[in-house]
């Protein structure tokens, strides 16, 4: 795991020079890049999601793009479109925001389902069509998503369909109260993310993100884990509290984060802490709790705690 220890050692140090604390989103974010996944990205104004992911793309040297949804944003406005040409008389493909690696996708329950929709293709199958034409996405397109936690007025909900292709569901809080002062004492310093260029970040070499994917392949996972965590995917299917449990796409995201969680601890083979330790941000998204549940001020995260507690680890 010498490449992957590598790639989360750099990643760590040098997002720390931008945001304070936050160690559990930080190694999220790091899994989604490993992994080739998506993500939603839920927490209140102000809390640096941007900024991370600017951040992040800047230190892996991947291209960044960012797209602010609003009600009457239109399909063509993220995958582009054709554009007619007076001098040459033909039409021209005028590129949108998704021909990038990294695509911050700010406030996603703002914009309609159906431009929530035309996301749909580029983060299945990393392809957009464009007039009848596919065009082929950059191999580390990856979307992230950020959504507001407190404000629903003028949003549309993200579908079932939808929040099931991110892989995780990342919940930023609110920090300390020494990582709050240590923030306004960097901005006495002179920090200021509006010069965000003059920020050093180190970048690494982008084959360590390629390398860091291979050694995850080579992980070894006994045949009980894949019981043990296929049990706890299926498991939400019939739990008294859930109305909707997870997919089967749900088991693979579950495996994916949970054996890269084991390269990252530096590990070339999975424990049942691992599968524990993926379930709440794989899991929280793609279940859908009952009504009486909701009223009794049950969370997924509870249920699925509940979960893990009751479905039998191998030994």
């Amino acid at each position: 795991m010498e490449h992957l220890a590598a790639l989360s050692a750099h990643i760590r140090t040098e997002l720390q020079k931008v945001v304070i604390g936050q160690r559990d989103v930080v190694d999220q974010l790091l899994l989604v890049l490993v992994c080739g996944g998506h993500a939603v990205i839920e927490g209140v104004p102000g809390l640096a999601k941007t900024l991370a992911v600017k951040s992040l793309a800047r230190i892996c040297g991947l291209g960044f793009q960012r797209v602010q949804c609003t009600a009457d944003l239109m399909p063509a406005d993220v995958t582009g479109t054709n554009v007619f040409n007076l001098a040459s008389s033909t039409f021209q493909l005028h590129r949108g925001p998704v021909f990038t690696d990294l695509l911050l996708v700010d406030e996603v329950n703002r914009t309609s389902p159906r431009t929530q929709a035309a996301l749909l293709e580029a983060m299945e199958e990393r392809q957009v069509t464009i007039d009848g034409t596919r065009y082929p996405l950059s191999e580390n397109f990856t979307v992230f998503a950020t959504q507001n936690p407190v404000e629903f007025e003028g949003t549309y909900p993200l579908p079932e369909a939808q929040l099931d292709r991110f892989l995780l569901k990342v919940r930023i809080n609110y920090p300390s109260a020494e990582e709050e002062m240590e923030i306004v004492s960097r901005y006495s310093r002179g920090f200021d993310p509006r010069r965000f260029d003059e920020i050093p970040l180190a970048p690494m070499d982008l084959a360590m993100l390629a390398a860091a994917r291979q050694e995850v392949q080579s992980i070894k996972v006994e045949p009980a884990l894949f019981t043990y965590l296929v049990n706890l995917v299926r498991r939400t299917r019939d739990w008294p509290a859930i109305s909707l449990g997870a997919s089967p796409r749900g088991a693979i995201g579950l495996f994916q984060v949970a054996r890269t969680l084991a390269g990252m601890d530096g590990r070339d083979y999975l424990l049942p802490d691992d599968v524990k330790a993926a379930a709440l941000p794989v899991l929280r998204h793609r279940i859908l709790l009952k009504p009486e549940a909701d009223l009794e001020g049950l969370t997924p995260d509870q249920v699925i705690e509940q979960l893990l507690a009751a479905v039998e680890v191998p030994k």
